[in-house]
């Protein structure tokens, strides 16, 4: 069995804390965990890593493209490694959802976001699973400066556990089905 889990950010030192950078928080604590380094892959337009547990393989994807380009780096490394959007787990941040709630879906819209809609369009469909976190908006000021700025002092106390949240939730994953997680995760209050 494979497991593509793909985090979504932007990259560069200037983005790394950003609400945005979610996606690349996660799944770098999740390469911590198992071991693993991420290396650039220019041909997939990603920074990668990739071992194997509970006999699961597991492909870890970064995409360097940008938010706005992250399907044109999926759709490379899917086609490189021959994986379905079955084996495809996108984290990504979630506007509508308060700070510090997840939900996993199995397929659905992009709900706005430019990062969804790119892999949707490089795929072709909207079947693919996604680990929403929660980044809150109140709606004051531009929507575009609130993802691209950091997490406020007080989001940053409990981020770490968030995050450490997150990579449980993918740690399970690798082995239980979606639907059988999605009953733990989207229990969580709204």
């Amino acid at each position: 069995m494979h497991r593509l889990f793909v985090g979504l950010g932007n990259p560069g030192k200037k983005y790394e804390l950003t609400r945005h950078n979610i996606g690349f928080m996660v799944l770098q604590e999740l390469a911590l965990t198992l071991g693993v380094q991420f290396k650039e892959k220019p041909q997939v337009q990603g920074w990668i890593a990739k071992t194997a547990w509970k006999e699961t393989t597991i492909h870890l994807l970064m995409p360097t493209t940008y938010m706005n380009g992250s399907g044109q780096a999926v759709r490379r490394y899917m086609d490189y490694v021959k994986l379905v959007p079955d084996n495809l787990v996108v984290i990504v941040d979630d506007v509508a959802l308060p700070y510090g709630h997840m939900r996993l879906r199995t397929e659905g819209g992009a709900g706005g976001h430019n990062g969804l809609k790119s892999i949707e369009a490089y795929l072709g469909t909207q079947r693919y699973a996604r680990l929403r976190m929660g980044i809150g908006y109140h709606g004051m000021g531009s929507l575009a400066d609130y993802v691209l700025d950091n997490f406020t002092p007080e989001e940053q106390k409990v981020l770490p556990s968030y995050v450490k949240q997150a990579v449980d939730v993918l740690k399970q994953l690798v082995n239980e089905s979606i639907t059988e997680v999605m009953k733990t995760v989207n229990k969580q209050p709204q």
